[in-house]
């Protein structure tokens, strides 16, 4: 499968594993894992960031194989999930990262157009997360278009 704003084909990532239930390796219990992931959300962790930590010290390879929930789930239950979700954060942040480089730099046409294809995926984002419910139906991100 092509990439949407470049001319090459990426490398496929790794596959879940075919089996639901949890390796015989994990000693955590369920109540334990969703304890830990409820910790390290309160200690200001995103979601993808506690799957990492939780597979790389504490040897959980999947929550969702060991607890039956995903990650947001248990954070959701727990009041604990964020405002805007994290993809979309890490999005509005580049385009104010790039923001602030076409006000020092603006002839910088690479960038306006890199900052322009930025934005149409925070756009088609916005319109999922709002079609699914993630975020409300009046949302709107702050972009303001420093390139015109």
């Amino acid at each position: 499968m092509a990439r949407m704003h470049a001319r090459r084909r990426g490398k496929s990532g790794s596959k879940r594993p075919l089996s639901k239930a949890p390796p015989s390796w994990v000693k955590l219990t369920p109540e334990e894992v969703e304890s830990l992931v409820v910790k390290y959300a309160k200690e200001g962790y995103p979601p993808s960031m506690i799957g990492i930590i939780l597979r790389d010290q504490h040897g959980v390879p999947l929550v969702k194989q060991v607890t039956g929930k995903t990650i947001k789930q248990i954070l959701r239950e727990n009041n604990l999930l964020p405002q805007i979700p994290e993809d979309l954060e890490n999005l509005l942040r580049r385009a104010r990262r790039m923001k602030v480089h076409l006000g020092k730099h603006k002839g910088d046409r690479y960038n306006r157009h890199r900052l322009q294809l930025v934005e149409a995926k925070i756009h088609r984002l916005v319109k999922y997360y709002k079609r699914i419910g993630e975020l409300p139906p009046d949302w709107e991100p702050e972009l303001v278009y420093a390139y015109k």
